[in-house]
């Protein structure tokens, strides 16, 4: 008996706190998040100069283990996994045999034969999925881990000092792209220092049961240094200014990686066959003789909004679209990510604008990031 009922969204172990603290909430790939608990300009500007509070849950949690792991690994995957140190993580993707990007990742090594892939939300089910079946013939368990953890973050300036506060871990030794046990306010925690703010920051990995004695303690931390509670809008909007693709919009099966100028995630000098590493070889030299689209910067000259989808024209012809587009709190006007021609994409480009719903708006073209912090 089939129901046409619709499906509840899932509840991160964090929704009661965010509803009392009157947050929009909204569906997200299937998961109840906060959109904002107040301005989203506020939450955004809070991560640029103090700090800002997220909750993360959402995310795919996938541990991988076993004698064979690493090899699963390569062998799934277009990166070098094998060649990950214990404690460090890499930024990689898992692709179809045709070269389309499944997914971007980030995959630490927390052992010697342990590894914890963690994946899109939207993207969680396909990512356990394929590496479940690309697992046979290998000694390693593929384990679904999505409910074991939850996750928060706190990004921005401020962010060091307030995890200081609050444990004894080696923060100053965590480098970027690496996770270590602690503890944090009690809590037991797996700490990384990835990001998706452009800001410095850390994720905290723990028992959903510790998130809220988490959250609250991180709170009470970082209240007398301006942290804020902070919603999946702003996030968007801080990783539009850095510059970081979005799956399902800078990224999509549509595009091999490096379709989306992001080939150095592609290691074909590992040992061994990769799923999609004969289609990304073709992939690869079409790149050199003809370069594909490049993702680009566009900044408005006026107030419009570029959206995801809209034509970017130059001498009345089509030559790119738009990815992601919002009002920028840093820069104070509208940007946007595009894919464009290579001849139209050099920073400066004359003549290049948005076609917003029939009007073509002027934009100036610049390179990727809008924003980049002062080290």
């Amino acid at each position: 008996m089939s129901s046409n009922a619709p499906v509840e969204p899932r509840h991160t172990a964090l929704d009661a706190l965010h509803r009392s603290l009157g947050a929009t909430m909204t569906d997200f790939a299937g998961w109840d998040m906060p959109l904002r608990y107040g301005s989203e300009r506020d939450e955004h500007l809070a991560v640029r100069t103090r700090a800002g509070l997220f909750d993360l849950s959402h995310m795919g949690e996938i541990t991988v283990t076993g004698p064979q792991a690493a090899a699963l690994l390569d062998f799934a995957l277009v990166g070098n996994i094998g060649g990950v140190k214990p404690g460090r993580a890499r930024y990689t993707m898992i692709c179809r045999a045709d070269g389309g990007i499944l997914d971007d990742l980030i995959v630490y090594r927390l052992a010697e034969t342990t590894y914890m892939v963690v994946a899109n939300a939207s993207n969680a089910r396909t990512v356990l999925d394929a590496l479940v079946e690309r697992a046979a013939g290998f000694d390693a368990e593929v384990r679904d881990d999505r409910d074991a953890y939850a996750l928060l973050a706190i990004q921005g300036p401020e962010s060091p000092g307030i995890l200081k506060s609050l444990t004894d871990a080696d923060l100053d030794g965590l480098k970027y792209y690496a996770g270590l046990p602690g503890t944090v306010a009690g809590v037991p925690a797996l700490i990384a220092r990835t990001g998706y703010t452009g800001e410095d920051g850390f994720e905290l990995f723990v028992a959903p049961a510790d998130a809220e004695k988490l959250w609250q303690a991180l709170t009470d931390a970082g209240t007398a240094v301006g942290l804020v509670p902070c919603g999946l809008s702003c996030r968007d909007t801080l990783r539009l200014e850095a510059g970081m693709p979005l799956y399902g919009h800078e990224l999509s099966t549509a595009l091999t990686p490096f379709d989306a100028g992001l080939g150095r995630v592609v290691k074909f000098e590992k040992e061994g066959d990769f799923v999609g590493r004969e289609a990304l070889t073709e992939a690869a030299a079409r790149a050199e003789s003809q370069p594909p689209r490049v993702l680009v910067g566009l900044i408005a000259e006026g107030r419009r909004v570029p959206r995801a989808g809209y034509p970017v024209v130059a001498d009345g012809k089509v030559v790119g679209e738009v990815t992601s587009g919002a009002p920028s709190p840093t820069l104070g006007k509208p940007i946007a990510m595009a894919y464009v021609d290579a001849a139209h994409s050099a920073p400066g480009s004359p003549g290049v604008g948005v076609d917003i719903r029939g009007s073509h708006e002027p934009y100036e073209v610049v390179a990727l990031p809008f924003y980049k912090r002062q080290k």
